[in-house]
């Protein structure tokens, strides 16, 4: 089952970004409900392995945390492929992001050892597409101001691609306490 970890956005978040996503002349946008903040993308995971993290998810304790966004950026240079809201650096997110990772090797998974950046994505050009057009949006748009927010808790999510995009199904909700 393919699935992943994330932090859920609220409502007046969504909106901003959906907003902001409105102005983009190209691209193919990330529907509102699939808004998210990836922690670890884990696969295709079995849902033995799957239900063994649950069982050590639900352990976790976390504290309620605060974040804001930094700033919008791409990914892939020097054509950009995703554009995305970026979150700025917060140590209780990197914690977290580190002790999700130790259960998640705890759990018999295996994760490639990416960088993590923290983003919510916002958008998907096309391989053929111009390149200008991200360049463009992120001279006008780039600083654009988006509300903070307090991250509350995180998901275990399914993943399924369809040709339209992926389709998003929650598994399992994990809340923080109370900051």
């Amino acid at each position: 089952m393919r699935s992943f970890l994330a932090i859920d956005l609220p409502e007046d978040v969504v909106d901003g970004l959906t907003r902001l996503q409105a102005m983009l002349p190209a691209g193919r946008v990330v529907p509102p409900e699939n808004l998210h903040l990836t922690l670890a993308f884990l696969g295709d995971q079995s849902e033995e392995q799957l239900e063994l993290l649950h069982d050590e998810l639900r352990a976790v304790s976390v504290m309620a945390f605060d974040l804001r966004f930094s700033g919008l950026g791409c990914f892939g240079a020097p054509r950009p492929a995703t554009l995305f809201a970026e979150i700025a650096e917060c140590a209780a997110l990197g914690a977290l992001h580190a002790k999700l990772h130790s259960l998640i090797r705890r759990s018999g998974m295996s994760l490639p050892r990416d960088r993590f950046r923290p983003h919510v994505t916002l958008a998907r050009f096309r391989k053929g597409g111009d390149p200008a057009v991200g360049h463009r949006f992120l001279e006008l748009h780039g600083n654009t101001q988006l509300p903070g927010f307090t991250a509350c808790g995180m998901s275990l999510w399914q993943s399924r691609l369809h040709r339209d995009g992926a389709q998003y199904d929650r598994l399992a909700d994990y809340a923080f306490r109370p900051g």
